[in-house]
């Protein structure tokens, strides 16, 4: 697969695998960091992809967003370990406290939680949408040297009722990622 672009979504629910073009090979990784780091990294080392392309659903922070969104930057939104580092940096590593696609577009932050209710830290760093997996992503995109980007549909508003919102939105989105795949290259 040499040369490909690998497509990695967290389930099997949010994209349909069989409309992928014969140049994307699609890995479905499981749900949060842990799953998706191990996910990624075994894709990454049997494939060697040109690019790695994340699609999945996100809660949103941000109101002036709806559809599908290009992410810019990730943050992770559940690193805590202060006092050794602020919330959201990881210690003694600070290439990690924000990973870039490259592109314009959102600011992501990604932990191992579902949103459902406004925090201040995420306002007060701009934090436009939230998920679980594309830090995870990123970052072993970086640890090998691979560009990646990011497209993300926004299922609900992180709020009391987003997991009924995103369970009711989650295979909404790909329709328009699949269209803005057309315009994706290597």
């Amino acid at each position: 697969m040499n040369g490909k672009i690998l497509v990695l979504t967290a389930l099997e629910s949010e994209l349909d695998k069989s409309r992928a073009p014969a140049e994307i090979e699609v890995i479905f990784t499981g749900v949060g960091k842990i799953n998706t780091t191990i996910a990624t990294l075994q894709a990454v080392q049997a494939m060697q992809p040109k690019l790695v392309v994340n699609y999945g659903t996100a809660g949103k922070l941000n109101t002036k967003l709806n559809g599908l969104v290009e992410v810019s930057d990730v943050i992770q939104r559940d690193m805590n370990a202060e006092p050794l580092a602020p919330r959201g940096r990881t210690p003694f590593a600070p290439d990690l406290d924000r990973l870039v696609s490259g592109q314009r577009g959102v600011i992501c932050g990604s932990g191992d939680s579902f949103v459902t209710s406004t925090d201040p830290w995420l306002m007060s760093n701009n934090v436009d949408i939230v998920d679980m997996e594309l830090f995870a992503i990123a970052q072993v995109c970086l640890r090998h040297g691979i560009p990646w980007r990011a497209f993300k549909f926004i299922t609900d508003d992180a709020n009391d009722f987003a997991h009924e919102h995103w369970t009711a939105n989650v295979a909404n989105g790909q329709d328009l990622f699949w269209d803005a795949m057309k315009g994706v290259k290597v």
